[in-house]
């Protein structure tokens, strides 16, 4: 009884310490982006004596907030629609058809997963140059669709062994066609790894920096991670307006984030495992 209270105490205090040294840079940059650049460079870690709330309108002004929330939205919705799309189509597809060929293409996706975007970021902007998708945020979010769809095809293959066959033979003597039988039967009962795939391409969309830094050279069509980055002159880095326009950027992602946590894991979970 002592061993399991001392393990309980040990396992809280770990969580505890892990907690406060995640939430630590988002305590300094709150503070520090509501306080003068004197001020700031005065003491990092102390509380502000005076709150300046004028940081956030001007990176508001600076960034063309709206404009560039909007291009990051666009980015996403497109991305994250046609991701899903594609991976719950393939991975229903894959699931479901037995033999060597199946398996083989489904093997592909998942070594592609192994290869890191550095070794073909190059090959990756001379195709999007050639295909003309270079310099849009719809190109860019096409893209995002080609990155993101093998993760997706995983997670729904393994969710979809999940659901019963007997399902789909039901709906098939009711006289649905196989598009039918997915999208009325099978696509409704994969809410809830439908809804994990969205969350974390939502994440990894909206906070990616280098892929729009590749394929984005209009500011007009910045999305906000890359129009913060404006902020940083090579004689000219005024922190506190960084940091207020970095709150600004996250703080859609943690709001997001707060209300579908629960689906990140049980989704990955259910997809991961049920395979």
């Amino acid at each position: 009884m002592r061993l399991r209270k001392g393990a309980s105490l040990f396992i809280t205090l770990f969580l505890s310490i892990g907690a406060v040294i995640s939430f630590f840079p988002i305590y300094l940059a709150i503070i520090n982006s509501v306080k003068t650049q004197g001020e700031m460079f005065a003491s990092f870690i102390a509380l502000p004596t005076k709150l300046h709330f004028e940081n956030y309108s001007q990176a508001f002004d600076k960034i063309n907030l709206l404009h560039s929330t909007l291009n990051s939205v666009i980015v996403s919705v497109i991305g994250i629609g046609g991701i899903i799309f594609c991976a719950a189509l393939a991975g229903y597809k894959l699931s479901r058809t037995s033999g060597r060929l199946s398996a083989a293409i489904f093997s592909l996706f998942i070594a592609s997963m192994l290869v890191p975007f550095h070794s073909i970021m190059i090959p990756l902007t001379r195709m999007a140059k050639s295909l003309h998708v270079s310099g849009s945020t719809y190109g860019l979010a096409l893209i995002y669709i080609g990155l993101g769809v093998n993760m997706a095809i995983f997670l729904y293959h393994g969710f979809v062994k999940s659901i019963p066959r007997e399902l789909e033979e039901a709906a098939r003597i009711d006289g649905c066609g196989e598009f039918q039988t997915f999208f009325r039967i099978i696509f409704p009962l994969l809410l809830p790894i439908t809804v994990t795939i969205a969350i974390l391409d939502f994440l990894w969309i909206w906070n990616d920096f280098l892929l729009p830094l590749l394929m984005l050279t209009d500011a007009n069509k910045y999305t906000l991670i890359l129009s913060t980055n404006t902020l940083f002159g090579e004689y000219n880095k005024e922190w506190s307006l960084i940091l207020a326009a970095l709150v600004l950027t996250a703080l859609p992602v943690i709001v997001i984030y707060g209300f579908f946590q629960k689906f990140i894991m049980q989704g990955i979970a259910e997809g991961a495992i049920k395979g």
